[in-house]
């Protein structure tokens, strides 16, 4: 299975945001393009992370939604 690849859109809590496949650091003061590579690197595992952390919490919180599983082997 391959990494989630990262959403479009602001990274949680950083400046950071995806538009287009281009990196930009966002603040009040305006915008600027991420152009170094390691940095730009870095943020794509950044938000790979996050994306599939995500995916695990949605795949937990349905696995909690689930009817409990019957013990064949009774009670412990």
């Amino acid at each position: 299975m391959s990494a989630p690849a990262p959403r479009p859109g602001q990274l949680v809590r950083s400046p950071a945001a995806l538009l287009d496949g281009q990196w930009w650091l966002v603040s009040g003061a305006g915008s600027i393009l991420a152009t170094d590579p390691t940095f730009t690197s870095m943020l794509d595992g950044f938000a790979q992370a996050m994306a599939a952390a995500d995916q695990t919490v949605v795949g937990l919180r349905a696995r909690q939604n689930e009817p409990p599983a019957s013990d064949a082997g009774g009670q412990r």
